[in-house]
């Protein structure tokens, strides 16, 4: 397997829910908003024997007209039109806003990657209709609904032999995790449930999870096995280690 982040850039999230910029040469945490957190915001790319995945899709941002996912596609080597599946671990904006993208032709919203299947948890979409703003886009997210291109998954299970999800909540109540089995390598994307490494060493309750105990139990379990069996560790909103090999 290739494993690429795909990184967006650092930035600070406070109460606001804001994603703000934050340059880690020069700006001062201490002059954000009190109880602001650094987070990286990071999708990944992995080339299988099978497929081109995409896990998550970051903000949505544009450079220069362009998707910034789409160009730091690119920037690896891969053709964003070659993507044949997308894997959504839950539909916050800071996950979710790639998901789609507005056709300047047209001026309507469509997915981002035309020929790939996206694997969302149907109570996820549902749960995201419901709750809206400001921790869902629900115009990011209205093409999801009624597309072929969309896989409404219910629970667990494993796509195509290989890929195996699994619906943990604990940060929001829908929040899925995948593991990646290829050519005898494992690889765990933990999301918002697992976001950075220090998280996995310590017992750390986070007050922005929907469960936080759970969180920490699943990170406990999650690093005793993956330490054993020697996963590779995707982190989405790691500023130093995106990828940690167990």
């Amino acid at each position: 397997m290739q494993i690429f982040p795909l990184t967006e850039g650092a930035f600070t999230v406070g109460k606001s829910k804001k994603f703000i910029p934050f340059d880690k040469e020069n700006d001062e945490l201490q002059q954000r908003e009190t109880g602001s957190l650094l987070v990286e915001v990071q999708p990944f790319a992995i080339v299988t024997s099978e497929d081109i995945l995409v896990l998550d899709t970051g903000l949505g941002m544009e450079e220069n007209g362009k998707l910034q996912i789409h160009q730091n596609l690119l920037r690896v080597g891969v053709d964003p039109l070659s993507v044949t599946k997308v894997l959504m671990s839950h539909l916050h904006k800071d996950h979710a806003g790639g998901i789609s993208r507005t056709n300047h032709a047209t001026g309507k919203r469509e997915l981002s990657f035309p020929n790939a299947r996206y694997y969302i948890q149907q109570q996820e979409l549902d749960f995201a209709f419901e709750k809206g703003f400001p921790s869902y886009i629900i115009e990011d997210l209205e093409c999801l609904r009624d597309n072929d291109q969309v896989v409404l998954l219910h629970g667990n299970g494993v796509i195509d032999g290989y890929i195996k999800y699994e619906l943990t909540g604990a940060h929001c109540p829908f929040h899925q995790v995948f593991w990646i089995v290829d050519s005898g390598e494992k690889v765990f994307f933990g999301a918002d449930v697992a976001p950075q490494l220090q998280q996995m060493k310590s017992r750390f309750v986070a007050k922005y999870d929907y469960d936080g105990k759970k969180s920490m139990e699943l990170r406990r379990q999650w690093w005793q096995q993956g330490q054993e069996e020697k996963w590779s560790f995707l982190f989405y909103h790691d500023i130093k280690m995106p990828i940690f090999m167990g």
